[in-house]
């Protein structure tokens, strides 16, 4: 915790010198619905709150720089930060650079860090199942400066299995392309349970990616730590940031 701001960072053997986190939603300044630690500009917040938690965030992390925000669209464009303009639509982004920071913003859809092996970039994607059925995390890696057997991922908190329901045209779009994802799928009632993790993880290993991990909470699930749009709209937004800091040698042994 770092003045009231409590974070979560993902269990992977990233290099050392890759900086990786999600914003909980305790601390803050915003109130009402989006008490705590609101993040997201869009969301109908008070615009001085917000403004007053980014600066907190920048502060109490002692981030290199102000993290650069996107205005996500549930699509599958990836794009590098500081190219694209200010806030460009987007729902990935990544750097080469040291000192620059990614964001996405969440509330149940999953954010997916990315990096490699030996730390030559910082990648995030912000996942929900409009996301997923576009092609954002096969445009993601696509999109990185690196194989995809070298990567490293890791899906940070979002809606669990047990907490997601979907109808049956979004159980469709999710297996239009991949069949074989319908044990994913849960019948309750005329709806189905989705499992957004499992999703995610399926897709990230048909790409054969290196490493992949899932954390384990669900944010729908505990109101005190996540925001969760399901739960509760209008609601606030948690931020997952990554980016590099100077470089080491080769990755760390963990």
């Amino acid at each position: 915790m770092a003045a009231g701001i409590k974070v979560m960072e993902p269990q992977w053997p990233a290099p050392a010198h890759v900086r990786a986190l999600t914003t909980e939603r305790s601390g803050g300044h915003s109130v009402g619905t989006f008490s705590g630690m609101n993040l997201a500009s869009h969301v109908g917040d008070d615009p001085q709150a917000v403004a007053a938690n980014r600066a907190l965030l920048c502060a109490a992390l002692s981030l290199p720089a102000a993290p650069h925000w996107l205005a996500q669209v549930h699509g599958p464009l990836v794009v590098q930060a500081g190219e694209s303009g200010e806030r460009p639509a987007a729902d990935g982004i990544f750097t080469t650079t040291t000192g620059v920071v990614c964001a996405v913003l969440t509330a149940d859809c999953a954010p997916v860090f990315l990096t490699d092996r030996t730390g030559t970039f910082a990648a995030v994607l912000h996942v929900g199942w409009r996301g997923l059925a576009a092609g954002i995390i096969e445009a993601g890696l696509a999109t990185v400066p690196a194989d995809t057997s070298d990567l490293l991922a890791w899906v940070g908190p979002g809606i669990g299995p047990g907490a997601f329901v979907v109808g049956g045209e979004v159980r469709k779009q999710l297996l239009n392309d991949y069949p074989e994802d319908h044990a994913l799928f849960v019948t309750t009632g005329a709806r189905y349970l989705a499992n957004l993790p499992g999703l995610v993880l399926a897709h990230l290993q048909r790409q054969k990616v290196g490493y992949v991990a899932v954390c384990p909470v669900c944010t729908y699930s505990d109101s005190a730590r996540w925001f969760s749009h399901r739960r509760e709209s209008p609601c606030g937004r948690m931020a997952s940031l990554i980016w590099l800091e100077a470089a080491v040698s080769g990755p760390v042994q963990r």
